[in-house]
């Protein structure tokens, strides 16, 4: 995996209101860029994912604007008691990226720009259900190990072109995502299964080709 100096250098913190909380994010908008996908994660993490971090410095390399953020603030994320219950309340994670989303559209910088989802876990949920409300806005979506079952009610409306990306060697994974594409009806949609990885991506060419595929993909839609 590359160095990540350089999204780290360029990146611009920024605090988004959703109701009474605030989420925090990096946003990073290349040069020329005329799509901007949002990291759509529900954990409540203090610190970014690398392999995340990774994923959004490819896709600044092609023209592609990103915004990693946490659908879930810290304190959320950090009550072990209640972690699974916000972690799995994608009602509430769907509508909190649909809120990001429209502060993304209301800013001078990037109301010009497509809008793409990339989710993870339980965020892919979040982002099928806020693609399908946003269907004229919301030009792509993909995941890589993402609950997309966990959107049941929202797959058959879905008009977004959808990728599922999963690791090979994690069996309820590979179903879950199965069972989701099926449901996906009207949209351009496809799964892709990494042989020999898990569901995180750990082992060595994993996550690079999780880049490469979701950047072909958004480099389709988007540019």
């Amino acid at each position: 995996m590359e160095e990540l100096s350089n999204i780290e250098q360029e990146s611009k913190e920024v605090r988004i209101p959703i109701g009474p909380i605030y989420l925090n994010g990096d946003l990073d908008i290349p040069t020329g860029a005329r799509g901007i996908i949002v990291f759509a994660r529900g954990t409540g993490s203090k610190s970014l994912s690398s392999r995340d971090q990774y994923i959004a410095q490819e896709f600044n390399k092609n023209n592609l604007g990103t915004l990693l953020l946490d659908l879930l603030t810290v304190d959320e994320g950090g009550i072990e008691m209640l972690k699974r219950d916000f972690h799995f309340d994608i009602e509430m994670l769907s509508i909190r990226l649909i809120d990001v989303s429209r502060w993304l559209l209301n800013r001078s910088d990037t109301k010009g720009l497509n809008l793409g989802y990339f989710g993870t876990n339980t965020g892919t949920a979040a982002a099928l259900i806020a693609a399908k409300e946003l269907k004229d806005v919301v030009k792509a979506v993909a995941s890589k190990g993402g609950r997309p079952d966990l959107a049941e009610d929202a797959l058959m409306y879905v008009e977004s072109p959808t990728l599922f990306i999963v690791g090979g060697k994690d069996a309820e994974a590979v179903d879950y995502n199965k069972w989701a594409l099926d449901r996906i009806v009207i949209a351009d949609k496809e799964l892709k299964i990494i042989p020999g990885s898990n569901n995180l991506f750990e082992e060595q060419g994993a996550i690079e080709e999780v880049a490469r595929l979701a950047c072909n993909w958004f480099k389709k839609y988007l540019l």
